[in-house]
């Protein structure tokens, strides 16, 4: 791969002006981490600067401007970072449409996406599982009120996006993606179905679930 140039630091800064008031979902995390995380996949993974770029910029049109910058996004940055992106944004729509619409049109959009786009959307998949599973396992059942979808929602939209992504990824990025979502699934399951010890003597099910979920770690590395 060639080195990087001005051109992908001049990205940063301004994927970081467009994101600046921007937080990830339920949290005071800054929303440029998210681009940040994605980007650094990418090149973990081969991605080249175009790809970088757009990795950076990949939900800009979504969340700030639409149309607008994606126009922008083309001057700055030429037809094929432009295309990138656009084949990683659910919507240039505000307000957005509804979930569930929005969701099964980026599945069928991505599924005729330019091959170089794939790598993109699956380094926002996995980092986005990761967030889900540590703030799941640290925060519990009540993560999922942050989501158009819900649990069951988001559920299966990672795991329609799991099958899209067969062969079309390096093949580590894509066992680390299938076994992200395992892990959630796996520690949803042992805290919808196990009864844990309670101190207080409370009814289980009045337990806080963030309590509850290290010994569900434990049960959950044993099996």
């Amino acid at each position: 791969m060639l080195p990087l140039t001005p051109r992908f630091a001049e990205s940063l800064s301004y994927a970081a002006q467009l994101h600046a008031s921007q937080y990830r979902k339920g949290t005071r995390i800054p929303y440029v981490s998210h681009l940040l995380a994605v980007t650094a996949i990418v090149l973990e993974y081969g991605g080249d600067e175009d790809q970088a770029i757009a990795a950076i910029l990949h939900d800009a049109v979504e969340d700030q401007g639409g149309a607008n910058t994606a126009a922008e996004i083309g001057q700055k940055y030429g037809p094929e970072v432009l295309s990138l992106v656009l084949a990683c944004t659910d919507t240039d729509q505000s307000p957005k449409p509804p979930w569930q619409a929005r969701k099964q049109h980026y599945i069928d959009h991505l599924a005729q996406a330019p091959e170089r786009a794939f790598l993109i959307s699956g380094a926002d998949k996995l980092h986005n599982l990761r967030s889900i599973l540590r703030d799941y396992l640290r925060d519990g059942e009540q993560i999922w009120a942050r989501f158009g979808g819900g649990k069951e929602g988001s559920l299966w939209y990672y795991r329609e996006l799991t099958r899209l992504f067969v062969n079309r990824l390096p093949e580590t990025l894509y066992a680390e993606l299938q076994q992200t979502l395992h892990d959630l699934e796996e520690a949803i399951r042992i805290v919808e179905t196990t009864d844990f010890p309670n101190p207080q003597r409370q009814p289980a099910q009045q337990q806080n679930t963030a309590q509850r979920l290290p010994l569900a770690q434990q049960q959950a590395q044993q099996q």
